[in-house]
């Protein structure tokens, strides 16, 4: 068949007689079809990375100029826009003039949710999802695919984009880190150290109206630059000391409370273990290591659990994990959990010392 002669009702046809089994195609098709469609969200992706919510909001709305200013092809960026405009995203008011919906509307870069940034393909969000086209990898090996898709593992991809890291550092300042701050008690701490702090938001939120208090951040040495002008840029790096370091070395010593805040769930049980033992070491007897993570109990959300935990594995080779195995790495690195507790907005807070 010649590709002229493909048209919908062909598709439809091959979808019905595909695996119609139960004499119903269709109505199978139908079924499967939100399981495994590509093209909408690949779509939406695209929309996002080319801030054609942006456009579109500032008056362009002529697809030749969209594709001019978003230096896309026309015709190909007119096609994507009308299959778009049939799912709500986009609408099209005449022939060749595209707006916002409702639901395109949150594309735009300066929507509050902020949530061009986590589907935009050029930064850490959209990157995060691509991974999964190489999930066969990872089921057929139990090995992250970060590597088959992008070519090095994670960490390494990172370090070498210092853009995408930039970007991964907004994402997760952007998550539950800074929530982490009120879900701890500080009362009686006077250094804190941000173990794997990344730029600094947990910390910042930790010193601000605690005057009494300062703090370390450790983080690998571009991070930490970043972290740098980040708590400068809020009036507190003279409350700070930096280490740009891996946290699989020995840590600064002489802190009351060493952090970990969502840092254990990126790594499997050997090499977390291996980064509680550090904390372990340098705190000593009379220090503390508070382990900060999403609450993985059953019954919290089943699905949204095992959803992050096959991210974790995806992307880095980590785990979510429940508060049962948190203590049980913590036990393996020498530390006794002496308080456990959770938080409305979903954290688990394990407040560990020397067993």
């Amino acid at each position: 068949m010649t590709a002229d002669k493909v048209n919908s009702a062909d598709t439809t046809d091959a979808a019905d007689s595909a695996g119609d089994t139960d004499g119903d195609g269709a109505s199978a098709w139908r079924t499967l079809v939100p399981f495994t469609d590509l093209v909408t969200p690949m779509a939406v992706r695209v929309a996002a990375t080319l801030r054609l919510a942006d456009l579109m909001a500032e008056g362009v709305e002529q697809v030749e100029e969209l594709a001019r200013r978003s230096d896309s092809d026309a015709d190909a960026l007119g096609r994507m826009l009308r299959y778009l405009v049939g799912h709500g995203v986009f609408a099209e008011p005449s022939p060749g003039r595209f707006t916002v919906t409702a639901v395109s509307d949150i594309l735009r870069s300066d929507h509050p949710s902020g949530l061009r940034r986590m589907v935009t393909l050029d930064e850490f969000g959209g990157r995060m999802d691509l991974v999964f086209t190489e999930l066969l990898h990872t089921v057929r090996t139990g090995r992250p695919a970060w590597e088959a898709a992008f070519g090095a593992p994670f960490w390494e991809h990172l370090a070498a984009e210092p853009a995408l890291a930039e970007s991964f550092d907004a994402a997760m300042a952007a998550s539950r880190r800074s929530a982490a701050a009120e879900a701890c008690d500080w009362s009686g701490v006077r250094h804190v150290v941000d173990v794997g702090g990344g730029t600094g938001a947990l910390l910042a939120e930790v010193l601000r109206g605690r005057p009494g208090v300062r703090g370390t951040l450790v983080d690998l040495p571009d991070t930490v630059a970043r972290g740098r002008r980040f708590l400068a840029a809020r009036g507190l790096e003279e409350r700070c000391a930096f280490a740009g370091q891996s946290f699989f070395d020995p840590l600064p010593a002489d802190g009351d409370v060493y952090v970990l805040s969502a840092v254990l769930h990126d790594w499997d049980d050997e090499r977390a273990t291996a980064i509680l033992r550090r904390c372990a070491e340098a705190a000593g007897p009379a220090g503390r290591v508070l382990v900060v993570e999403s609450h993985g109990t059953a019954g919290d959300d089943p699905a949204m659990f095992a959803e992050m935990n096959l991210r974790m594995l995806v992307i880095s080779g980590g785990r979510e994990r429940t508060i049962e195995s948190y203590r049980a790495l913590a036990t393996a690195a020498g530390l006794t959990a002496t308080d456990v507790r959770t938080t409305p907005s979903g954290l688990v807070v394990l407040d560990c010392r020397a067993a």
